[in-house]
């Protein structure tokens, strides 16, 4: 066993939110260096903040607040997978690295490394998601988390959500917005727990990646 490998960005008041959602911020209310006796601030933001689970209420009518949702979905044996695919591309079951694309069966947790994120305090536009085509094909194998290093498992301008909708129907988890640029590709023990926020459609979580 190793020591934890964080895979979470930085939340502050520079990290990128999808356009128009609702930005980072912290106030401080107390402050020892004022005079006070302890330390004490406040944060908005959206639930959706660098790394983050959905919730399936929030691609699907009906769908499942984050407080109800399996804590065993976001915790276990991880497959992280490192792709290269054109800028704004979905990632297709062809494109998965030999060694990944001959397997019968997957952990139940996979990660996707693209590269097409590269700094969580810009948001580009163009970065990689995932095809349902890879949704249906990594769930007849196993997996029931399926996660980026990007905002999204849909391209930026995707109003139909296709792989959101994929992944509803099969009733799968979505961890987004981690960083994996210095993580080496293998399996490893994924620990993304969500908060257990009432009625929420996503939650920021502490990622981290445990060396088997």
């Amino acid at each position: 066993m190793g020591g934890l490998i964080d895979i979470s960005p930085v939340l502050s008041s520079r990290i990128a939110v999808w356009p128009g959602d609702v930005a980072f911020s912290r106030s401080v209310n107390l402050a020892i260096d004022e005079g006070a006796n302890i330390d004490l601030s406040a944060i908005t933001t959206t639930v959706h903040v660098g790394a983050h689970t959905d919730a399936p209420n929030h691609y699907a009518a009906g769908g499942e607040g984050i407080s109800v949702r399996d804590l065993d979905r976001y915790y276990g044996r991880c497959l992280v997978v490192r792709v290269s695919v054109d800028p704004g591309a979905r990632i297709l079951p062809r494109d998965l690295p030999t060694a990944v694309s001959r397997r019968e069966s997957v952990p139940a947790r996979v990660l996707f490394a693209t590269g097409s994120f590269p700094d969580p305090d810009h948001f580009n536009e163009d970065f990689c998601s995932l095809s349902p085509e890879l949704v249906v094909w990594l769930h007849d194998r196993g997996a029931r988390l399926v996660g980026i290093d990007t905002p999204s498992v849909d391209p930026c301008h995707d109003a139909t959500l296709a792989s959101h909708t994929a992944i509803a129907a099969r009733d799968m988890a979505i961890l987004e917005g981690v960083v994996l640029t210095h993580v080496e590709p293998g399996e490893y023990t994924l620990i993304a727990l969500p908060l257990r926020i009432e009625g929420a459609d996503a939650s920021p979580v502490r990622a981290a990646l445990q060396r088997l």
